[in-house]
């Protein structure tokens, strides 16, 4: 039998944790299931709100929020729609200024009709005014429902800011295994992407010392693998396979917000894919959705780190690099063209780059070399095995089919950790020099298909 995410046990009371930290959470229900958006009005009124704000986009009015407005007026609940004309909507500042400008001073409530982009919108907007927000699911196509972060594109620049949780996440999963297939698989790709993204956790806490809680990374451990179970039924739109995917994506969204920050779920696959998504943005192409992208970046990644587990290491022989910081700046310049004054700003601020700070890294990356590819080797699936699933899921496996060009695949893998002051495999790779080579190699091995 396979197993179920019992979300429930993680909300409403503080977690002691063997970590040394108290982990919790200020969201208070989650209603993933059939039958949800009938539920929906019953738990806005028990939960004490009477005006509510309804925001959705032209496709997830059609979805559900029609539905969602007749329910509140057949329920006696006061309420205003905003139904975003838009669309392709990007989270930018004309999208967080559309929703400030349409929102009724007597809210009490910020109801997200929608998912990736609306729930961040309505997270940011709603933490910004001091209010709280619910949002109703309309696809299973990413984790960010339960984080506390709001992913937004500021000065063309792929940003996350600090916010807050829902107070509820709604799914009905009857709305929701209709949603486009691309958006079901795109939840998958999210989900798998937590392979790659954990390991990087370890890495953080092994060669940095950055803070790391088992018990947190088993849960998401435990959402990538009910999904994996289940994931031969996504293809007939299952209601329980659609389940599973959508509370694994809430799961590890609990599990971000239990640290406050994006870490259990959010690696260098999401740094690639944030990377692809600016380049896009630069040349006015239709984005790729999120979870799309950062399966191709999983398969990257995974394949880097099978090749760093290969590498015979003269750590010796690399004191004598230097890091010639004009060029780096340049291209920066080059590829993030008008977001490259915040990437460098970054680097000012952090100065992961440094020589002194790489020859720290360095040292101990000496010294635990031999446990971490023992971590690389028994932790990661196998690269085709998983590869052969996605294609079987129809889900994208290479950037060509995304439209994403040879050079962006290079120019990804040799900048994208510059979008955030993480510590993943890129910054590995950087320090041993070996970034720029498996840059190319990537570009090879997706070029041979």
């Amino acid at each position: 039998m396979a197993q179920s995410i019992q979300l429930s046990q993680y909300l409403g009371k503080p977690m002691e944790c063997s970590c040394g930290h108290e982990h919790k959470t200020l969201l208070k229900r989650i209603d993933i299931d059939k039958g949800a958006l009938n539920r929906l009005p019953g738990h806005i009124t028990e939960l004490g709100y009477h005006h509510i704000f309804m925001v959705c986009d032209v496709n997830t009015w059609k979805a559900a929020g029609e539905t969602v407005a007749k329910l509140l007026s057949e329920n006696n609940i006061a309420h205003k729609c905003l139904v975003i004309q838009d669309p392709e909507l990007v989270p930018d500042e004309h999208a967080v200024g559309t929703v400030v400008t349409a929102f009724p001073k007597e809210a009490d409530l910020i109801l997200a009709v929608g998912s990736g982009t609306l729930n961040d919108l309505c997270k940011f907007v709603s933490y910004q005014m001091g209010l709280d927000y619910i949002v109703c699911a309309t696809a299973p196509s990413m984790d960010g429902f339960a984080s506390i972060g709001a992913a937004l594109i500021t000065n063309h620049v792929k940003t996350t800011y600090d916010t807050h949780v829902p107070v509820a996440i709604i799914g009905d999963t009857e709305v929701l295994a209709q949603a486009p297939m691309e958006m079901i698989v795109a939840g998958l790709g999210d989900i798998l992407g937590k392979y790659t993204c954990l390991m990087d956790w370890r890495m953080a806490h092994l060669i940095e010392g950055e803070y790391y809680c088992e018990k947190i990374a088993g849960m998401v451990k435990q959402a990538v693998t009910i999904v994996v179970e289940q994931s031969s039924k996504i293809k007939d739109r299952d209601l329980e396979a659609v389940k599973a995917i959508t509370e694994a994506l809430a799961l590890t969204g609990v599990a971000m917000s239990f640290v406050g920050n994006s870490r259990p779920a959010s690696g260098s696959e999401h740094h690639l894919s944030h990377y692809w998504e600016m380049q896009f943005q630069m040349e006015g192409k239709k984005p790729i959705l999120h979870g799309i992208k950062v399966g191709v970046g999983l398969l990257t990644v995974l394949n880097m780190y099978g090749k760093l587990a290969q590498e015979k290491v003269d750590f010796s022989a690399l004191k004598e690099m230097k890091f010639d910081k004009a060029a780096w700046e340049a291209n920066v310049r080059d590829c993030y063209k008008d977001a490259a004054d915040g990437i460098l700003a970054l680097e000012e601020q952090c100065g992961k780059n440094s020589a002194e700070k790489r020859q720290t890294r360095l040292e101990r990356l000496a010294e635990v070399w031999p446990e971490m590819v023992s971590m690389i080797s028994t932790e990661l699936p196998a690269l085709e095995e998983l590869k052969q699933m996605m294609v079987d899921l129809g889900e994208p496996v290479s950037p060509q089919q995304l439209g994403i060009s040879m050079k962006q695949v290079k120019d990804g893998i040799v900048l994208a950790k510059e979008v955030r002051n993480r510590f993943t495999i890129l910054q590995i790779l950087w320090d041993l020099g070996l970034l720029e080579q498996y840059a190319d190699d990537m570009v090879e091995y997706f070029q041979m298909g």
